[in-house]
């Protein structure tokens, strides 16, 4: 039976629920053995999913990584990288997963020191030296062809899933188990994401004070970000638009209360002027809370005919988009409705199916 290798030192974030449901979903089909090269704080997490766990100790981003990934996937069938922290020096047949082109179209990171020396040549290293890509949309598929210039029979696009995790609870209940949590009352909306510039959380910072200011409302503005670098000027801004005790920080949520938050909210936002995909529109809807989302990127191709779609650039946009969700009910239960539906659409079965299949017509 084949070996894959597959680079998992990174489970935090999008690209870990990628890495760790991927996993999962390639060791159900069974019909490959699956080796994860890992840091030792993750192993556990990949034993029950994997052949052969081995524990690489490089950090990603690293020069070290470039030499100990290759040395610990020697003689392997297959590597696959979820990431665009490719092993140069490696000689084997070799899969890359681009996600995004966030550090080259997103204008804050393309400026960034960091970007220019490091993401932006990684990544056109990565496409040309990867004999695949997989990528997780098709707007992300025509901006790799666009700025990296990958042949398009070399790039697969193959969705995210919704994990099974994510279903709907009670809607007051949830709501209540959420306030008690993060210490507020009452009904909320909700925003699930990092909080670097590109989320544009600021944006709808000023939408939600804007929607205060028009309507007496109860709502609390919840948002789960985990990137402290961005959350003290954020803070800031809340309390510049008067939002004090109106808008909660949470750098994260424990996996098994996620579905609550998710469930309890009356409505989730993703504000983003860029996503490869967005995992939070389809989790979301899978709880029965209604999304309203950018119509920029890759987000109406995720959210379909359910979400609710602004402007991002425009502020005005993104409050009125709040409240044609928050002050209809008859939308809000169709949205709820439709949203269930397009959230079943995104499996990881399906996308464990997808993958090997294309690893399949490398290993024959």
């Amino acid at each position: 039976m084949n070996t894959v290798v597959i680079d998992a030192r990174c489970l935090l974030t999008g690209i870990g629920t990628y890495t760790l449901n991927l996993v999962r979903g390639l060791k159900s089909l069974g019909e490959i053995q699956v080796r994860a090269l890992t840091l030792s704080s993750h192993r556990d997490a990949l034993d029950p999913y994997c052949d052969q766990v081995d524990v690489v100790s490089a950090p990603i981003y690293s020069v070290r990584e470039q030499f100990q990934i290759p040395w610990a996937a020697r003689r392997c069938d297959l590597l696959h990288v979820p990431h665009y922290n490719t092993p140069l020096f490696h000689r084997g047949t070799m899969l890359v997963s681009i996600h995004d082109l966030t550090h080259i179209l997103d204008d804050t990171f393309r400026a960034t020191w960091k970007s220019r020396i490091y993401a932006q040549p990684m990544l056109r290293l990565a496409a040309a030296h990867a004999d695949h890509i997989f990528t997780v949309s098709e707007y992300s598929k025509r901006q790799i062809l666009e700025h990296l210039g990958a042949a398009a029979d070399k790039v697969s696009v193959v969705y995210n899933g919704v994990s099974p995790q994510f279903f709907p609870e009670l809607h007051d209940e949830s709501k209540a188990r959420a306030g008690r949590c993060y210490g507020f009352m009452g009904p909320y909306v909700l925003y699930v994401g990092n909080l670097k510039a590109h989320k544009n959380v600021a944006g709808l910072i000023r939408a939600f004070a804007i929607v205060r200011s028009r309507h007496e409302i109860e709502h609390t503005l919840l948002i789960i970000g985990g990137d402290a670098s961005g959350r003290s000027e954020l803070r800031t801004l809340a309390a510049e638009c008067g939002l004090n005790g109106s808008a909660v920080f949470v750098p994260a949520v424990p996996g098994e209360l996620l579905r609550t938050v998710y469930s309890g909210a009356d409505l989730t936002v993703l504000p983003s002027f860029e996503e490869g995909f967005g995992l939070p529109i389809v989790e979301s809807m899978a709880c029965g809370t209604p999304v309203a989302c950018s119509s920029a990127a890759s987000m109406p191709e995720v959210g379909g005919g359910a979400a609710e779609y602004f402007d991002p650039r425009d502020v005005e946009s993104i409050a009125s988009s709040l409240e044609k969700v928050l002050f209809s009910e008859e939308r809000w239960q169709r949205m709820r409705k439709l949203g269930i539906e397009q959230a079943a659409r995104f499996t990881w079965e399906s996308c464990a199916r997808k993958h090997y299949d294309v690893y399949r017509g490398f290993l024959n």
